[in-house]
C-alpha cells in the first residue's frame, strides 16, 4: 500500500463565488468544511502553503474527551465536569468558562462524529495535568495529527470539496458593515476577490513568529520554534483589520520536551512521559513530576544549570508509542543494550543512572512516587533493556492567545458584539486553554470548534 498523496485542485477552478471560505487546511479548517459541505453548503478551502495540514501534522499525543464509549471499554469512568475542572486548574483558571464548557460537553461527541467517518481512536493514553485517562488515539499508535489530517483530507478528496494551496489571503471584504468575501494572492502574483456569505478562520497560530512573540513575550524570543514555517499568525491581521479584538496574547506556551540538536526542532510528544518514561538531569537524577503541567515541567528544566535533560526509557515503553520510531528513524534517539551502556552514551555516571531507575521502579511496584509524587503514567516500569534516551530542552510550541471568540465560533468585535460572516477556531482563536494548555486538548479544539464552526456558519446562512 502506498502512501496517500492528496492532490489540490487547479488553480484554474477557482471559482469567484462559495457559501463560505475557510482560510487554513489544518484540521480545524478541514473538519470545519466536512461539516459545512454535510449540511448542504459548497466550502472551499485557502492555503498559503505548498504543504497541506499546517501544524495539525505534527502533532503526536492525541485528543482528550471524556464520557467516550473508548473509555468505557478501558473501564475508566470519567466525567466532563472532571475534565472542565482539569483543563481549568491546567489553565491556571483563566480559561473563558462558555468556550471550555462548550468544549468538554462535546468532546465525546467528536470522537463519535469521527467514528462515524470511519476514524477510530479506539486507544488512551494520558497526559500532563490530567487526572484521568482521556487522551484518545488509534491503536496503531500512529501520530494523532497525520493520521486525522490525512483521513480528514481522503473525505475532502470524496466530497470533491475544493482545496487550494500556494493561495494566501491578504484581506477579508465587508459591505454594510458584513463580511462578504475575501482577496487573495495567488503564486503567479494575481490577485482576485472570492465572494462568499461567510468566512471562517482556521489560520492557526504564531508560533514561528519571532516578530509578534517579540511584541508580546519579548522574554521568549530565544527560544527555538516546533511549529511549522508557516504559523506566523496572518489570521490575527485578517481578523483586526475587519473588526475583531485579540485576546491573551501574551499566553504563549513553552514545550518542555523538544529535542533539538539538528537543524529542525522535534517536539517529542508527552504520551513518550504518560507511558511510562522520566525526565533525568546530567547528573542521572530526576527532578519533577514529569507529568506536572507543561509550565512546571518547563520551569524546573530551565533551573538546571544546562537548561536540558533526558528522557529515559526502554523497550516496554517504546512498544506503546508509535511516534518513537519515527523520532529513532531521523536519528534523535540514543541507544543503549544495557543501563551502562546507555549511561557512556550519553555521559552520565552510570551508578547514579542505576540508582535512580531502582527507585523509579520501586515507585511504580508501589504505585508511589516518594519523591514528586507523581501518580499517572506508571502502568510500566524501566526494568528490562534495550534502554533508549532522548536529549531535550524546552521550544515554543504553542499560542493560547489570539481572535476574541464566543463559544459559537463567532468573532467579536471590541463591543463583545458578532462581526456579522466571520467565524475562527482553532488555534488562531483565543480564551480557550488560559494560561497554559493541557497536551491532547489542541487536537481536540480543532475537531470541536472545527464541527461548531460549519454548523454556525450554516446556521448564520440560513437565517440570512
Amino acid at each position: 500500500m502506498g502512501k496517500y498523496v492528496f492532490q489540490p485542485t487547479a488553480i484554474d477552478q477557482l471559482k469567484a463565488n462559495y457559501d463560505v471560505v475557510i482560510v487554513g487546511s489544518g484540521s480545524t479548517g478541514l473538519v470545519s468544511a466536512i461539516q459545512a459541505h454535510e449540511l448542504g453548503l459548497k466550502p472551499v478551502i485557502l492555503e498559503k502553503m505548498d504543504k497541506l495540514g499546517g501544524n495539525s501534522t505534527r502533532a503526536s499525543s492525541g485528543m482528550n474527551a471524556a464520557e467516550t464509549e473508548t473509555q468505557l471499554k478501558h473501564h475508566i469512568i470519567d466525567s466532563f465536569k472532571a475534565f472542565y475542572n482539569d483543563t481549568f486548574i491546567g489553565g491556571d483558571q483563566q480559561n473563558n468558562p462558555e468556550m471550555l464548557d462548550y468544549f468538554t460537553s462535546h468532546s465525546a461527541l467528536s470522537v463519535d462524529w469521527l467514528a462515524d467517518h470511519g476514524i477510530d481512536l479506539d486507544d488512551l493514553t494520558i497526559t500532563g495535568g490530567m487526572h484521568t485517562k482521556r487522551t484518545h488515539r488509534p491503536s496503531s499508535g500512529a501520530p494523532i495529527g497525520a493520521f486525522l489530517v490525512t483521513n480528514f483530507l481522503k473525505i475532502v478528496e470524496k466530497d470533491q470539496i475544493p482545496v487550494f494551496n500556494n493561495v494566501d489571503v491578504d484581506k477579508i471584504l465587508k459591505e454594510d458593515n458584513k463580511v462578504t468575501g475575501v482577496n487573495v494572492k495567488l503564486s503567479d502574483g494575481n490577485e482576485q476577490s472570492i465572494h462568499a456569505k461567510a468566512v471562517m478562520l482556521a489560520t492557526g497560530g504564531f508560533g514561528a513568529s519571532k516578530e509578534i512573540i517579540g511584541k508580546y513575550r519579548s522574554d521568549l524570543t530565544h527560544y527555538r520554534t516546533t511549529n511549522q514555517p508557516g504559523a506566523t499568525g496572518d489570521g490575527l491581521k485578517l481578523a483586526t483589520d475587519a473588526g475583531a479584538v485579540l485576546v491573551d496574547m501574551d499566553k504563549i506556551q513553552v514545550h518542555p520536551t523538544v529535542q533539538q540538536d539538528n537543524d529542525h526542532a522535534f517536539l517529542i510528544g508527552e504520551a513518550v512521559r504518560g507511558e511510562g518514561a522520566i525526565l533525568v538531569d546530567q547528573n542521572g537524577h530526576r527532578f519533577v513530576n514529569e507529568l506536572d503541567t507543561r509550565k512546571n515541567v518547563t520551569d524546573a528544566i530551565n533551573q538546571l544549570p544546562e537548561k536540558s535533560a533526558y528522557l529515559i526509557l526502554n523497550q516496554g515503553i517504546r512498544d506503546h508509542v508509535g511516534a518513537i520510531n519515527f523520532y529513532d528513524s531521523i536519528g534523535l534517539v540514543i541507544h543503549g543494550d544495557s543501563l551502562s551502556d546507555l549511561a557512556k552514551n550519553i555521559k552520565i555516571n552510570p551508578e547514579e543512572l542505576n540508582t535512580t531507575l531502582d527507585k523509579w521502579n520501586q515507585a511504580v511496584r508501589t504505585q508511589h512516587d516518594d519523591d514528586f509524587n507523581r501518580t499517572t503514567g506508571m502502568d510500566r516500569d524501566i526494568s528490562a533493556g534495550p534502554y533508549f534516551a532522548i536529549h531535550i530542552a524546552p521550544a515554543v510550541h504553542y499560542t493560547m492567545g489570539g481572535i476574541k471568540v464566543n463559544a459559537k465560533t463567532q468573532v467579536l468585535n471590541a463591543d463583545n458584539q458578532p462581526v456579522k460572516g466571520l467565524f475562527a477556531g482553532g488555534e488562531v482563536a483565543g480564551g480557550l486553554h488560559g494560561d497554559n494548555r493541557i497536551g491532547g486538548n489542541s487536537i481536540a479544539e480543532t475537531v470541536i470548534f472545527g464541527r461548531q464552526a460549519g454548523q454556525q456558519v450554516f446556521k448564520y446562512i440560513d437565517e440570512k
